[in-house]
Protein backbone atom coordinates (compact mmCIF):
# COMPACT_ATOMS: atom_id res chain seq x y z
CA UNK A 1 0.00 0.00 0.00
CA UNK A 2 1.08 3.48 -1.06
CA UNK A 3 0.34 4.92 2.28
CA UNK A 4 0.93 8.77 0.78
CA UNK A 5 -1.63 7.70 -1.97
CA UNK A 6 -4.08 6.22 0.56
CA UNK A 7 -4.26 9.90 2.56
CA UNK A 8 -4.84 11.87 0.03
CA UNK A 9 -7.69 9.20 -1.29
CA UNK A 10 -9.26 9.15 2.17
CA UNK A 11 -8.69 12.70 2.58
CA UNK A 12 -10.39 13.35 -1.27
CA UNK A 13 -13.66 11.27 0.25
CA UNK A 14 -13.86 13.44 3.03
CA UNK A 15 -14.03 16.74 1.42
CA UNK A 16 -16.18 15.65 -2.04
CA UNK A 17 -18.88 13.41 0.65
CA UNK A 18 -18.52 10.40 -1.78
CA UNK A 19 -16.26 7.85 -3.61
CA UNK A 20 -16.96 8.71 -6.80
CA UNK A 21 -16.56 12.45 -6.76
CA UNK A 22 -13.15 11.97 -4.71
CA UNK A 23 -12.60 9.18 -8.13
CA UNK A 24 -13.51 11.88 -10.17
CA UNK A 25 -10.77 14.67 -8.67
CA UNK A 26 -8.14 12.40 -8.82
CA UNK A 27 -8.70 10.75 -11.71
CA UNK A 28 -8.82 7.18 -11.08
CA UNK A 29 -11.52 4.48 -10.85
CA UNK A 30 -14.14 4.74 -7.87
CA UNK A 31 -12.70 1.31 -7.42
CA UNK A 32 -9.52 2.42 -6.73
CA UNK A 33 -10.31 5.00 -4.49
CA UNK A 34 -12.63 2.83 -2.34
CA UNK A 35 -9.11 0.10 -2.18
CA UNK A 36 -7.00 2.81 -0.97
CA UNK A 37 -9.23 3.97 2.35
CA UNK A 38 -10.12 0.18 3.13
CA UNK A 39 -6.47 -0.18 3.06
CA UNK A 40 -5.31 2.74 4.83
CA UNK A 41 -8.19 1.69 7.40
CA UNK A 42 -7.05 -2.21 8.32
CA UNK A 43 -3.17 -0.32 8.08
CA UNK A 44 -4.33 1.44 11.01
CA UNK A 45 -6.74 -1.42 12.37
CA UNK A 46 -9.40 1.40 12.55
CA UNK A 47 -12.65 2.44 10.98
CA UNK A 48 -12.47 6.03 9.44
CA UNK A 49 -16.06 6.44 7.49
CA UNK A 50 -19.23 5.27 8.29
CA UNK A 51 -20.53 3.86 5.55
CA UNK A 52 -24.64 3.84 4.32
CA UNK A 53 -25.98 3.75 1.33
CA UNK A 54 -27.28 7.53 1.36
CA UNK A 55 -23.99 9.11 3.14
CA UNK A 56 -20.81 8.78 4.44
CA UNK A 57 -19.36 10.26 8.17
CA UNK A 58 -16.31 10.32 9.90
CA UNK A 59 -15.86 8.06 13.22
CA UNK A 60 -14.48 9.78 15.93
CA UNK A 61 -11.00 7.88 14.83
CA UNK A 62 -11.39 9.09 10.94
CA UNK A 63 -12.18 12.90 12.54
CA UNK A 64 -8.63 12.85 14.53
CA UNK A 65 -6.71 11.38 11.49
CA UNK A 66 -8.47 13.79 8.99
CA UNK A 67 -7.71 17.04 10.85
CA UNK A 68 -3.74 15.10 11.20
CA UNK A 69 -3.56 14.45 7.25
CA UNK A 70 -4.76 17.91 6.32
CA UNK A 71 -1.66 19.35 7.98
CA UNK A 72 0.60 16.68 6.87
CA UNK A 73 -0.58 17.04 3.51
CA UNK A 74 -0.46 20.83 3.75
CA UNK A 75 3.30 20.50 5.01
CA UNK A 76 4.10 18.29 2.29
CA UNK A 77 2.92 20.27 -1.04
CA UNK A 78 4.81 23.30 0.64
CA UNK A 79 7.78 21.88 0.93
CA UNK A 80 8.16 20.56 -2.56
CA UNK A 81 7.30 24.50 -3.53
CA UNK A 82 10.31 25.26 -2.03
CA UNK A 83 12.65 22.91 -2.82
CA UNK A 84 11.57 23.32 -6.43
CA UNK A 85 11.23 27.03 -6.67
CA UNK A 86 13.04 28.04 -3.42
CA UNK A 87 10.35 30.09 -2.84
CA UNK A 88 6.68 29.24 -2.24
CA UNK A 89 4.30 30.26 -4.90
CA UNK A 90 0.46 29.84 -4.85
CA UNK A 91 -0.45 26.66 -6.84
CA UNK A 92 -3.14 24.24 -6.12
CA UNK A 93 -6.50 23.78 -5.84
CA UNK A 94 -7.80 26.16 -2.78
CA UNK A 95 -11.40 25.38 -1.45
CA UNK A 96 -12.93 28.08 -0.79
CA UNK A 97 -16.41 29.49 1.14
CA UNK A 98 -18.26 32.84 1.20
CA UNK A 99 -21.10 34.50 1.16
CA UNK A 100 -23.46 34.58 -1.77
CA UNK A 101 -23.41 38.56 -2.52
CA UNK A 102 -20.00 39.43 -1.54
CA UNK A 103 -18.76 35.71 -3.42
CA UNK A 104 -20.67 37.18 -6.80
CA UNK A 105 -20.34 41.02 -6.62
CA UNK A 106 -16.29 40.91 -5.29
CA UNK A 107 -14.96 37.80 -4.79
CA UNK A 108 -15.50 36.38 -8.38
CA UNK A 109 -13.69 38.95 -9.90
CA UNK A 110 -10.87 38.86 -7.20
CA UNK A 111 -10.54 35.37 -8.08
CA UNK A 112 -10.34 35.86 -11.88
CA UNK A 113 -7.73 38.44 -11.52
CA UNK A 114 -5.65 36.44 -9.13
CA UNK A 115 -5.81 33.19 -10.85
CA UNK A 116 -4.42 35.35 -14.44
CA UNK A 117 -1.49 36.29 -11.98
CA UNK A 118 -1.03 32.69 -11.20
CA UNK A 119 -1.93 30.11 -13.70
CA UNK A 120 -1.35 27.15 -11.67
CA UNK A 121 -3.75 27.80 -9.05
CA UNK A 122 -7.18 26.91 -8.83
CA UNK A 123 -10.73 27.29 -6.72
CA UNK A 124 -13.44 25.20 -5.64
CA UNK A 125 -15.80 27.84 -3.89
CA UNK A 126 -19.11 27.15 -2.41
CA UNK A 127 -21.31 30.49 -2.05
CA UNK A 128 -23.28 29.95 0.93
CA UNK A 129 -24.54 32.16 3.67
CA UNK A 130 -24.89 29.31 6.39
CA UNK A 131 -21.64 29.17 8.94
CA UNK A 132 -19.85 26.30 6.98
CA UNK A 133 -17.50 24.33 9.19
CA UNK A 134 -14.26 24.78 7.93
CA UNK A 135 -12.93 21.29 9.67
CA UNK A 136 -15.36 19.11 8.85
CA UNK A 137 -16.49 20.02 5.22
CA UNK A 138 -12.49 20.12 3.93
CA UNK A 139 -12.09 23.57 3.40
CA UNK A 140 -9.17 25.45 3.22
CA UNK A 141 -10.18 28.56 3.94
CA UNK A 142 -13.48 31.46 4.37
CA UNK A 143 -14.26 34.97 4.00
CA UNK A 144 -15.81 35.60 7.05
CA UNK A 145 -17.83 39.39 8.01
CA UNK A 146 -17.51 40.38 11.69
CA UNK A 147 -17.02 37.24 14.16
CA UNK A 148 -14.65 34.70 12.69
CA UNK A 149 -17.23 31.95 14.15
CA UNK A 150 -14.39 29.39 15.95
CA UNK A 151 -12.14 29.61 18.53
CA UNK A 152 -10.76 26.71 16.10
CA UNK A 153 -10.27 29.55 13.22
CA UNK A 154 -7.57 31.75 12.97
CA UNK A 155 -8.53 35.34 11.18
CA UNK A 156 -6.51 37.60 8.71
CA UNK A 157 -8.32 41.05 8.18
CA UNK A 158 -8.36 41.76 4.51
CA UNK A 159 -11.25 44.66 4.45
CA UNK A 160 -13.73 46.43 6.51
CA UNK A 161 -17.82 46.61 5.81
CA UNK A 162 -20.38 49.09 7.58
CA UNK A 163 -24.02 48.64 8.04
CA UNK A 164 -26.12 51.57 6.42
CA UNK A 165 -30.08 51.84 7.22
CA UNK A 166 -31.59 52.98 4.19
CA UNK A 167 -35.18 53.14 2.68
CA UNK A 168 -36.46 53.93 -0.77
CA UNK A 169 -37.21 57.49 -1.38
CA UNK A 170 -40.81 56.72 -1.88
CA UNK A 171 -41.28 54.47 1.58
CA UNK A 172 -40.02 57.82 3.60
CA UNK A 173 -42.19 60.44 1.47
CA UNK A 174 -45.54 57.98 3.07
CA UNK A 175 -44.61 57.10 6.40
CA UNK A 176 -41.35 60.07 7.41
CA UNK A 177 -38.00 59.91 8.23
CA UNK A 178 -36.84 58.32 11.80
CA UNK A 179 -33.84 60.86 13.41
CA UNK A 180 -32.90 58.45 15.71
CA UNK A 181 -32.69 54.89 16.26
CA UNK A 182 -35.79 54.67 18.46
CA UNK A 183 -37.45 56.01 15.69
CA UNK A 184 -37.97 52.69 14.21
CA UNK A 185 -40.50 51.21 16.76
CA UNK A 186 -43.02 53.24 14.72
CA UNK A 187 -41.45 52.04 11.42
CA UNK A 188 -41.91 48.30 9.13
CA UNK A 189 -38.52 46.88 9.27
CA UNK A 190 -36.85 43.84 7.38
CA UNK A 191 -35.58 41.26 9.27
CA UNK A 192 -32.49 39.09 8.12
CA UNK A 193 -31.92 35.29 9.38
CA UNK A 194 -28.00 35.41 9.97
CA UNK A 195 -28.25 38.55 11.69
CA UNK A 196 -25.79 38.03 14.90
CA UNK A 197 -29.13 39.12 17.53
CA UNK A 198 -32.44 38.12 16.16
CA UNK A 199 -34.28 41.39 15.22
CA UNK A 200 -32.16 43.59 16.94
CA UNK A 201 -30.73 46.49 14.79
CA UNK A 202 -27.03 47.44 16.09
CA UNK A 203 -26.66 51.75 16.35
CA UNK A 204 -24.34 53.65 18.84
CA UNK A 205 -23.48 57.56 19.15
CA UNK A 206 -20.53 60.05 19.84
CA UNK A 207 -20.29 59.09 23.20
CA UNK A 208 -19.72 55.37 22.57
CA UNK A 209 -23.05 54.70 23.66
CA UNK A 210 -25.33 51.90 22.81
CA UNK A 211 -28.37 53.03 20.50
CA UNK A 212 -28.94 48.75 19.23
CA UNK A 213 -33.16 48.66 19.24
CA UNK A 214 -35.62 45.74 18.54
CA UNK A 215 -37.28 45.84 15.26
CA UNK A 216 -40.20 44.55 13.73
CA UNK A 217 -41.83 44.00 9.99
CA UNK A 218 -43.78 42.08 7.47
CA UNK A 219 -40.76 40.00 5.89
CA UNK A 220 -38.14 38.05 7.57
CA UNK A 221 -35.33 36.52 4.81
CA UNK A 222 -31.79 34.78 4.90
CA UNK A 223 -30.64 36.77 1.80
CA UNK A 224 -29.79 40.23 2.05
CA UNK A 225 -30.02 41.05 -1.81
CA UNK A 226 -33.98 39.97 -1.42
CA UNK A 227 -34.44 42.32 1.54
CA UNK A 228 -33.00 45.14 -0.48
CA UNK A 229 -35.01 44.27 -3.03
CA UNK A 230 -38.18 44.49 -0.48
CA UNK A 231 -36.58 47.80 0.33
CA UNK A 232 -36.16 49.33 -2.99
CA UNK A 233 -40.11 48.80 -3.40
CA UNK A 234 -40.99 50.71 -1.12
CA UNK A 235 -41.94 47.79 1.52
CA UNK A 236 -39.92 48.63 4.44
CA UNK A 237 -37.10 50.28 5.61
CA UNK A 238 -33.58 47.51 6.00
CA UNK A 239 -30.36 47.47 7.03
CA UNK A 240 -27.80 45.68 5.26
CA UNK A 241 -23.70 45.82 4.24
CA UNK A 242 -22.68 48.75 1.92
CA UNK A 243 -21.18 45.75 -0.20
CA UNK A 244 -24.55 45.24 -0.84
CA UNK A 245 -26.29 48.06 -0.55
CA UNK A 246 -23.49 50.51 -2.69
CA UNK A 247 -25.27 50.26 -6.09
CA UNK A 248 -28.62 50.99 -4.99
CA UNK A 249 -27.77 54.43 -3.25
CA UNK A 250 -25.75 55.33 -5.57
CA UNK A 251 -28.78 55.03 -7.64
CA UNK A 252 -30.53 56.91 -5.78
CA UNK A 253 -33.13 53.93 -5.09
CA UNK A 254 -32.56 53.63 -1.44
CA UNK A 255 -31.79 56.69 0.79
CA UNK A 256 -29.74 56.16 3.93
CA UNK A 257 -30.63 56.88 7.41
CA UNK A 258 -29.12 57.33 10.77
CA UNK A 259 -25.80 58.14 9.66
CA UNK A 260 -25.09 59.62 12.89
CA UNK A 261 -26.04 56.71 15.12
CA UNK A 262 -23.61 54.20 12.23
CA UNK A 263 -22.21 51.57 14.53
CA UNK A 264 -18.74 50.43 14.23
CA UNK A 265 -17.25 49.26 10.83
CA UNK A 266 -16.87 45.50 10.56
CA UNK A 267 -13.82 43.44 9.64
CA UNK A 268 -14.01 41.09 6.72
CA UNK A 269 -11.18 38.32 7.31
CA UNK A 270 -9.84 34.94 5.23
CA UNK A 271 -10.67 32.55 8.22
CA UNK A 272 -8.51 29.21 8.03
CA UNK A 273 -8.27 26.43 11.21
CA UNK A 274 -5.91 27.11 13.50
CA UNK A 275 -4.46 23.65 13.36
CA UNK A 276 -3.40 23.45 9.63
CA UNK A 277 -0.48 25.01 8.98
CA UNK A 278 -1.20 28.14 6.63
CA UNK A 279 -0.07 26.83 3.04
CA UNK A 280 1.58 29.34 0.73
CA UNK A 281 -1.90 29.74 -1.60
CA UNK A 282 -3.70 30.63 1.27
CA UNK A 283 -0.87 33.43 2.65
CA UNK A 284 -0.72 34.87 -0.96
CA UNK A 285 -4.69 34.85 -1.99
CA UNK A 286 -5.30 36.66 1.77
CA UNK A 287 -1.91 39.31 0.70
CA UNK A 288 -3.63 39.84 -2.68
CA UNK A 289 -7.09 40.51 -0.97
CA UNK A 290 -6.10 42.73 1.80
CA UNK A 291 -4.06 45.08 -1.07
CA UNK A 292 -7.37 44.99 -3.55
CA UNK A 293 -10.10 45.46 -0.84
CA UNK A 294 -7.85 48.34 1.01
CA UNK A 295 -10.11 51.21 -0.85
CA UNK A 296 -13.09 48.91 -1.34
CA UNK A 297 -15.29 49.88 -4.19
CA UNK A 298 -18.18 49.15 -1.82
CA UNK A 299 -17.06 52.33 0.07
CA UNK A 300 -19.99 54.82 0.70
CA UNK A 301 -19.57 58.69 2.25
CA UNK A 302 -19.47 58.53 5.58
CA UNK A 303 -20.57 62.19 6.28
CA UNK A 304 -23.52 61.76 8.51
CA UNK A 305 -26.35 63.13 6.14
CA UNK A 306 -29.47 64.88 8.06
CA UNK A 307 -32.90 64.28 6.26
CA UNK A 308 -35.81 66.08 7.48
CA UNK A 309 -39.30 64.40 9.08
CA UNK A 310 -41.41 66.14 6.48
CA UNK A 311 -40.25 63.83 3.40
CA UNK A 312 -38.25 63.99 -0.01
CA UNK A 313 -38.94 65.64 -2.39
CA UNK A 314 -37.48 65.09 -6.01
CA UNK A 315 -34.68 68.34 -5.79
CA UNK A 316 -33.85 67.08 -2.57
CA UNK A 317 -33.14 63.29 -3.67
CA UNK A 318 -31.40 64.43 -6.37
CA UNK A 319 -28.90 66.35 -4.64
CA UNK A 320 -28.28 63.48 -2.00
CA UNK A 321 -27.78 60.98 -4.85
CA UNK A 322 -25.33 63.26 -6.49
CA UNK A 323 -23.80 63.66 -3.04
CA UNK A 324 -23.45 60.00 -2.71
Amino acid sequence: MDRLQAIIAFARVVESGSFARAAERLDVSVSSVSRQVSDLEAHLDARLLNRTTRRLSLTESGRAFYERSLQLLADLEEAEESASAGTARPRGTLRLTCGTTFGVRHLAPAIAEFVTRHPQMRFDVELSDRAVDLVDEGFDAALRIGKIGSQQLVGRKVGVTRLVCCASPAYLERHGVPQKPEDLAAHACLSYEYSPQKNVWPFGDGSGSDRSVRIDGPVHANNGRFLVALAVAGLAITIEPDFIVGPEVRAGRLVPLLQAFESAPANIYVAYPSRRHLSAKVRAFADFLATRFAQPEWLLASAPTRITARGLKPRVRTRMAQAL
